[in-house]
């Protein structure tokens, strides 16, 4: 038998008359309305105010951060409480491009990816060694070194951080067609091409964790996640398939990061490295929503971002209320809001779960494809 990715790039073939199904109408419905909900996002740049903007620009990445950390912790089984560390590299990443090489900002957000994605490869070696809370500490542990390491970089501020130039940012691609075609403002054209861009990764983030989780790979994923010794007796990869969704991770979070400081224009270790703002928060997102699903974020984001409007100038007692939501959702609804609307429900907007539908007759008499 053979192992890891070549066992999973088998084809699963049903039996004759039979065939395999994910899809399921409600989820058609709602592939359009999100085609058309995608439309109108993109327009809001042209519709509302500037404000408006700014704020649907932190609901998405956001998303994407929390979508990130769903796939890593909800499918693949790695708690981690790091993700600042790729965030941090993938924003010093961009203004290490943008300052030093004179890169185009545009240009250095796929390259701070892929500089979070070479970072986390030393970074799993020892993580990996690690399991369950000792995993998660670790992540943590290397996330700080992470910060300490990027405060000695003097030549982007060292522990007081740096600004972009204000020309890198107006000057940057796409920002003088808008200026020259709407008649937009500098300032104003720039959130524009942020908020776009937050909405292309967003969506791209999104369809990447739903194809890989309707792929062979997403059925090993599964298998490793409820029962890792069980995979391996199947004949899959476990560690191998892990780290490549930790490096997949890795790079989404580290473009998302680059994107978040390149709306900033301003970084700093403590801020960039933050793990309030870049781990507890998106964890919150996740559990509140509903861990192991793609929709649970879509419905935490929201809550989130509410709360926060709500409460965040109540101080401390804002944390405490997310805190206490935290709690009291964990207890009544381990699986998050959306697990509890979906079990109430029977929705599933992405549906990954294969259903064997057709057959004859003889075979639906018998009570399926075996008899």
């Amino acid at each position: 038998m053979t192992t890891g990715f070549e066992t999973m790039s088998t084809e699963i073939e049903a039996p004759a008359g039979w065939r395999v199904e994910t899809r399921t109408r409600l989820s058609g419905v709602f592939a359009i309305l999100s085609l058309v909900a995608v439309a109108v996002l993109a327009a809001a740049p042209f519709l509302v105010s500037r404000g408006i903007v700014q704020d649907l620009f932190f609901i998405l990445t956001m998303l994407a951060l929390a979508q990130s950390w769903n796939l890593l912790a909800g499918y693949a089984g790695l708690i981690s409480v790091g993700q600042q560390l790729f965030v941090g590299c993938g924003a010093y990443a961009l203004f290490g491009f943008v300052i030093l090489a004179g890169v185009d900002p545009i240009l250095a957000i796929p390259l701070a990816g892929l500089f979070a994605m070479v970072i986390a490869a030393p970074a799993a070696f020892f993580s990996f060694r690690l399991y369950g809370p000792y995993f998660a500490i670790g992540t943590w542990v290397i996330a700080e070194v992470g910060r300490l390491l990027f405060a000695q970089w003097k030549m982007l501020g060292g522990g007081t951080g740096t600004s972009l130039p204000r020309e890198a940012t107006r000057d940057m691609l796409g920002i003088s067609l808008l200026q020259d075609w709407f008649g937009m403002r500098a300032a104003a054209a720039a959130d524009a091409m942020a908020y776009w861009l937050a909405l292309v990764l967003t969506a791209l983030t999104i369809g990447f964790i739903y194809r890989l989780l309707r792929s062979k790979q997403g059925l090993g994923l599964a298998a490793v996640r409820d029962n890792e010794t069980a995979a391996r007796a199947l004949g899959v990869d476990a560690r191998r398939l892990k780290i490549a969704v930790y490096l997949a991770t890795a790079f989404l979070t580290g473009m998302i990061g680059a994107l978040i400081y390149l709306q900033k224009a301003r970084i700093s270790p403590d801020a960039a490295f933050s793990l309030t703002d870049w781990t507890a928060y998106v964890v919150f997102i996740v559990v509140i929503g509903g861990i192991g699903t793609i929709e649970g974020p879509l419905v935490g984001v929201l809550v989130f971002f509410l709360l926060q409007n709500a409460f965040s100038s109540y101080g401390s007692w804002y944390l405490l209320a997310l805190g206490a939501l935290a709690i009291v959702t964990m207890l009544f609804a381990p699986r998050g809001l959306w697990g509890l609307i979906s079990s109430r429900t029977g929705w599933e907007l992405f549906p990954v779960r294969r259903l064997l539908r057709g057959g004859s007759m003889l075979h639906g008499e018998k009570g399926g494809p075996n008899g």
